[in-house]
């Protein structure tokens, strides 16, 4: 694996909570994954970290002044450079349980209420930082496989163009094994064949 692969697969946790003691206990809690802990104090610094870099998870508080939490997770869900980033929401209250279905509402993957068990919640956030991964790795393969097609697409146009230039019995033939190749190819890359 490249440096520059092993730089990618970093799984970057967003912590966003306008109370310092509580972005230090999750710094605490999730220090140990190994993974780098960017810290927002409100819903304004948490959607420009989100447009700056890529999050394997975000742990969101409900109450915050300004923008709260629900309103910070109905702008990430509503933009497509971050509508998929999984949130956790973290909240002090568990009175209103109208607050989980809000959460979940507003696109939460989860909900804890504080104070959390600080193994189950990096417990949920291990997976998250997997499937981070796990998608990571087919997005390269994906593209890896799309650089493929292409390069068979233009050995294809060059052989067929190759194929006008000649007239050989044969020459039907193989514009027709070419036609399918280049059929097959185009399924595989998921595009239609010119």
């Amino acid at each position: 694996m490249s440096a520059e692969e092993e730089t990618d697969e970093r799984a970057s946790i967003l912590l966003v909570d306008d109370m310092e003691d509580n972005l230090v206990a999750l710094e605490a809690v999730l220090g140990s994954l190994n993974e780098p802990l960017v810290r927002a104090r409100s819903g304004e610094e948490a959607m420009e970290a989100l447009l700056r870099q890529r999050f394997a998870v975000v742990l969101l508080d409900i109450r915050m002044p300004g923008m709260d939490g629900f309103e910070t997770a109905a702008h990430i869900k509503r933009l497509d450079q971050t509508k998929d980033v999984p949130i956790i929401f973290l909240t002090g209250t568990d009175a209103d349980a109208g607050y989980a279905f809000r959460g979940y509402a507003t696109g939460a993957a989860d909900y804890l209420t504080k104070p959390f068990d600080p193994w189950v919640l990096r417990a949920k956030v291990t997976v998250f930082l997997d499937l981070h991964r796990k998608n990571q790795q087919l997005e390269r393969l994906l593209a890896q496989e799309h650089a493929h097609a292409a390069r068979i697409g233009t050995r294809l146009a060059a052989l067929e163009k190759q194929l006008a230039t000649q007239d050989p019995p044969n020459v039907p033939d193989l514009r027709r094994q070419v036609g399918e190749l280049r059929h097959l190819v185009a399924r595989a890359a998921g595009t239609h064949a010119p």
